[in-house]
């Protein structure tokens, strides 16, 4: 959940619709929690998204820490992988030249995206002006003027992060419909165990 103010100024959390879309449709149940209180949802939550936002949150590396040590099936988009990437040791920069704008990404034979998308080149859409550069995780996207586009750690059950907007293009896109599918599949197979 992200936060931010109402109008009338009040504060307020918030999920993206697209990532509520994107999850039912892939057959999961979401369920907007509030990082105050993660522990009471470690019981009940089988998978957790951070989605994209403005400016990284202490809080929100505490949680995927916490996350990451119970092995718990993450998703990051944008900032959440930003995030992720931050939690490895990563720096972000700010860049240019990448909102608003499609580009192909460069994915490795041996990654997770492209045991997901069994793809090695897919279009994605962008819209960030901070980047994450050398985290101490393994890169599974690159876009072609270098950026690292998704992370991911395979030592863990699901832990992926891309720096593109797949809720965004679920319904125009198979690629991303594979990757809430396979997502939502992590977080059923994990519940199973």
């Amino acid at each position: 959940m992200r936060h931010g103010s109402s109008k009338m100024g009040h504060n307020i959390g918030f999920v993206y619709d697209d990532i509520i879309s994107s999850v039912r449709k892939s057959g999961g149940i979401p369920i907007m929690i509030s990082d105050d209180n993660l522990y009471d949802y470690l019981e009940i939550c089988r998978g957790f998204i951070f989605q994209g936002g403005d400016d990284i949150s202490k809080n929100n590396l505490d949680i995927l820490k916490i996350l990451r040590d119970k092995n718990m099936p993450v998703l990051g988009i944008c900032l959440g992988m930003q995030e992720m990437g931050t939690l490895y040791g990563g720096k972000l920069i700010d860049i240019t030249g990448h909102n608003g704008i499609k580009h192909k990404v460069n994915i490795p034979k041996d990654s997770l995206l492209y045991k997901i998308l069994e793809k090695d080149e897919i279009v994605v859409n962008s819209r960030h002006k901070s980047v994450i550069t050398f985290p101490k995780i393994k890169v599974g996207a690159i876009a072609y003027d270098n950026i690292i586009e998704a992370i991911y750690d395979d030592e863990l059950t699901f832990f992926l992060g891309v720096q593109w907007h797949p809720e965004n293009m679920y319904d125009d896109d198979i690629n991303a419909k594979k990757i809430f599918d396979y997502f939502v599949k992590m977080c059923n197979d994990k519940a199973c165990k």
